[in-house]
Parts: C-alpha cells; sequence; structure tokens
C-alpha cells in the first residue's frame, strides 16, 4: 500500500565534503544514515529523519544541512498540511498520536506581550554590580504576623515558623522523572541544583538510590501511581509534591513505556521490570478537597512536619478556586503548570488543545488568594514556557514566588525539541535508557551547563531589578505596577491585572 505520509525533512550532503567516515551512522539512533562502504556511498532515510540535528553538529566536514521540507500540499488555510498528515497517520496505523514537550501552537505567549517598567529620575535605578541585590526566596506557609521580644538589645523571634524552603535564586528544575530521562541527565539537575542551592524534582519515578546524596536539594513528588513511594524516599526529600495534574496533558495519567523500564529504573520506581508504567487519571484517594487535605495531613505527619508540601495542578479555567481549595487543605506550596509545559510523551490533541496559558492562571490565582487573605499561607511556584530571564522576571511580578524551568534545562542539556521522546532514542542521551545513547551525556558537563545558564539568568535577573529601582526580589512579588501590555485586549488586561503600556 502507498503511503500518504512525506518526510518533515530533507537530508541534504554535500558529496564534495563528505569522505564516508560513518559519524552520521554510528550517531542517529533513528537510523537515517546508511554507509555503503563497498560502494563508498551514504544513503540518507529521510522519511525516519526526526531534526535532531546530532548529524549536522557532530559531522567533522560539515557536509549535512537539514531543513524543512518544503513539498506541501495545496494551500489550504483550514486543512493544513499538519492535519493531513495527522489524518493519513491515524489511518494507516489506527492509533492514538503522540509527541514529546510542549505545546507548539500559536496561541499567545502572554510574557512576550508584557514589558517592564524601569525607573529613571524621581525613583534611581541601581547598580547590582556595585550595590547589594537580594535574589534569595523562601516557598513555604508564611504567619500571619510575628511576635518578637527584644532581648538584651537583639530580636528574638516567638512565633512558630512552618517548614520553608530556602532558594538562592528564584529558580528551580521542574519535576522530570527517571524513565522519562536517563540517570545521567537526573544527575546533571541534581549536581546543579546542589551547587545552585536550589531544587530538582524528582517528577513521579521515584528517586535512584545514588541521588539520596542530594536529598537536601531533592522536591520528592507523590503522583497518583506511587511509583517509588517509601519511608526512605519521604524521609531523604526536603520537600513532598502531590502531582494532581501537569500542563501538558491536564486531566489524564501518566505513561512510560515497558521497553524504557530497565532493571535500575524497575527497582526505583518498584515494579516488574519491562512492564507499562501507568498512572491513573486521579488519584484514586483523593476525589474532594478534604480528601486532597488527608494526604497532605498523612504526608506532613510522616515527616513529622519537618517539611513543606506543595500540590501541583494543570493551568485551566477555574485554577483560582482549586488554588483556594488546595491552601485551605494545608499545602504550602501550590504549582501551577500551564499548557506549554512539556513533557516525555502525551497525546498531540490533548497537549495542544486541553488546558490555558499558565500567566493567566496565574494572575487568576494570586488575585483570589489575595482577597480571600490567605495568599500568605502558601507559595506560588509557575512552570510550563519559561524560556528565559525576562519570563522570570514577569512571573514573580504576576505573582509567583519562584518558577520551574523544564524545557529550557533540558536544552541546556543539548536537547533540541525534536518531540520524539516517547521513543526512546534521544540522540543526545537525554530522554533514553539505551545504554549507548545515555553515556552521550556527562554529568560533569551537563551540571556545569545548569549552572551556567541560571548563573546567567541570575545576572540578567539583578539587571532588571535595579532597572526598576528594586534592590530585593521580595519586593517585586505581585508588583504589577511593574508590568505594562502590549498590543492585549481589555479582558486580558483586567484578567492579568496590569495597565497597557503608556498609561
Amino acid at each position: 500500500m502507498i503511503s500518504y505520509l512525506w518526510p518533515r525533512f530533507l537530508v541534504e550532503r554535500d558529496l564534495r565534503r563528505c569522505i564516508r567516515c560513518g559519524v552520521c551512522t554510528r550517531q542517529c539512533a533513528f537510523e537515517v544514515h546508511h554507509l555503503y562502504e563497498e560502494e563508498d556511498w551514504v544513503y540518507s532515510d529521510e522519511s525516519a529523519c526526526v531534526g535532531c540535528l546530532r548529524c549536522v553538529t557532530l559531522c567533522p566536514t560539515k557536509a549535512l544541512v537539514v531543513r524543512p521540507n518544503p513539498t506541501q500540499p495545496p494551500p489550504n488555510a483550514n486543512w493544513t498540511t499538519e492535519y493531513l498528515q495527522n489524518i493519513y497517520k491515524q489511518a494507516e496505523t489506527g492509533g492514538v498520536l503522540l509527541t514529546g514537550m510542549g505545546c507548539d501552537k500559536g496561541y499567545p505567549v502572554y510574557w512576550d506581550r508584557m514589558v517592564l517598567d524601569a525607573s529613571q529620575v524621581s525613583n534611581p535605578s541601581i547598580d547590582p554590580l556595585r550595590e547589594p541585590m537580594e535574589l534569595r526566596t523562601y516557598l513555604g506557609a508564611k504567619p500571619d504576623s510575628l511576635e518578637v521580644e527584644r532581648v538584651e538589645g537583639r530580636p528574638v523571634l516567638h512565633t512558630k515558623l512552618a517548614p520553608q524552603l530556602e532558594l538562592a535564586v528564584p529558580i528551580m528544575f521542574s519535576a522530570i522523572s527517571y524513565g522519562a530521562i536517563s540517570y545521567n541527565a537526573c544527575e546533571s539537575l541534581a549536581r546543579a541544583a546542589a551547587e545552585l542551592g536550589t531544587f530538582y524534582n524528582t517528577g513521579e519515578g521515584g528517586l535512584h538510590r545514588n541521588l539520596y546524596r542530594y536529598g537536601k536539594n531533592t522536591i520528592c513528588q507523590v503522583a497518583s501511581g506511587r511509583f517509588g513511594v517509601h519511608a526512605d524516599y519521604l524521609e531523604v526529600a526536603a520537600a513532598l509534591e502531590i502531582k494532581i495534574g501537569q500542563g501538558a496533558k491536564p486531566g489524564i495519567g501518566g505513561h512510560l513505556p515497558g521497553e524504557k523500564v530497565t532493571g535500575e529504573i524497575s527497582r526505583t520506581r518498584m515494579i516488574p521490570r519491562g512492564t507499562d508504567a501507568l498512572s491513573p487519571a486521579p488519584h484514586h484517594d483523593i476525589y474532594s478537597i478534604e480528601d486532597l487535605a488527608q494526604l497532605v495531613y498523612a504526608l506532613k505527619e510522616a515527616t513529622d512536619w519537618e517539611k513543606p508540601v506543595s500540590v501541583k495542578i494543570a493551568a485551566v479555567h477555574n485554577s483560582a478556586a482549586i488554588a483556594s481549595g488546595i491552601v485551605r487543605a494545608g499545602a504550602d506550596i501550590v504549582v501551577l503548570d500551564g499548557i506549554r509545559g512539556g513533557t516525555g510523551a502525551a497525546p498531540t490533541m490533548i497537549r495542544d488543545n486541553v488546558g490555558i496559558p499558565v500567566e493567566l492562571a496565574l494572575a487568576a490565582v494570586d488575585d483570589r488568594l489575595r482577597r480571600e487573605g490567605i495568599r500568605n499561607r502558601a507559595s506560588l511556584v509557575v512552570a510550563g514556557g519559561i524560556r528565559c530571564s525576562a519570563d522570570v522576571v514577569k512571573a514573580i511580578a504576576l505573582g509567583a514566588d519562584a518558577v520551574y524551568i523544564g524545557t529550557a534545562a533540558l536544552v541546556a542539556l543539548g536537547c533540541h525539541v525534536c518531540q520524539r521522546c516517547y521513543t526512546g532514542k534521544c540522540n543526545w542521551g537525554i530522554a533514553t535508557q539505551d545504554p549507548r545513547l545515555t553515556r552521550r551525556l556527562n554529568p560533569d558537563v551537563g551540571a556545569r551547563r545548569l549552572v551556567n545558564l541560571v548563573r546567567a539568568w541570575s545576572h540578567e535577573i539583578m539587571e532588571m531589578l535595579g532597572g526598576m529601582g528594586i534592590n530585593a526580589i521580595e519586593s517585586l512579588r505581585g508588583n504589577r505596577l511593574k508590568l505594562r501590555g502590549v498590543g492585549l485586549n481589555q479582558e486580558e488586561l483586567e484578567i492579568l491585572g496590569i495597565r497597557h503600556a503608556g498609561r
């Protein structure tokens, strides 16, 4: 039968430069390139190319170019190439379309439609190179008031504070499970978090025993499948996170294919080797806010009330009401994950069409918690499409205490966002369990690149704070007067709680 699918990419080889060394053949896990030594010829199967650019990057003579295939069906504004290809694929396979990473649809990116205010004459800017600048952030419930007594000229705090996470910078590494990514990628994230004085999240795949030494910088997730959840896991963590939903696939569970469940992953997740790891869509012990409160209480009891507990939800239309219930259920941190949040595998239709941008959810949640007088009882963390330091600053001005970065962290490790994480054939050694591929990611190099990224962002954040006349990140939180909209309609401005530029 003739296939109606055509290659997404064209592989162009300059035969004058190609020396038939076989690097491209050895490096491509998708078996695009084939070297025929006897004929002194290299053939490229373009139908298998995913555009990861591994071959282009490592070609010693720069003989390769990979570019989008210009061959297209007749132009049609409704029946685009993407929809035609999806229908052809499902007509041939009868399967659900899968994809990786975050939503790539052209929905508005509200970070790009907001600009930051700056200081001029009446409120002078601050030079972060010569004046103190504080990025330290504390996540956890704060009391309504503090009882302080002065003893021998020194203040003594009598109010007992809830457990807090201390972040040197308001940036953490998102929940990405061992299994979805390689051990080397997990170690890179853990080591970088420890060096930066921040935290990384295990995701729902448990924590490899070799990474317990980074427990002080680890947030351990408790998801619906309870993979890898046991007493030692809870004890080693700095904080615990109950995962209700995620931005890439709100309302559905997770799936790690059996071929990615190696011996180490089976031990970590406490499931048989080679079996699919299926997370139910709901927690089967949570069907109300009261049920959630019981799990929050149970986790705090299990850890002697020494660790903050967060609850992660996907950004949806009623996130504000849900977040209010979560705070009243006793959670110390609320995590909002937007529609652009990444994932290792998700049904394409759900990733691209379910959920809302995290900017709108964040503004609504912060506003509601303030109106109800409970904003101090929990910190807000946002995730899903944080791409640069400016996004971080805008998120904090919009009401967040800190942000999670996931895709940006993987890109720092070498990811080229080819969106084929679910195949387990990641050529960069990140989203794979193939030993031949995982060793391509050196944890020493990975950790250093992550540290460089966050430190570079930190310098930029301090510059932006100084430009606004602010010398501490705490002073920016929820300060929406420092934001202005560009090209937004009145309803969008009202939801975000900001004014249009020029006003």
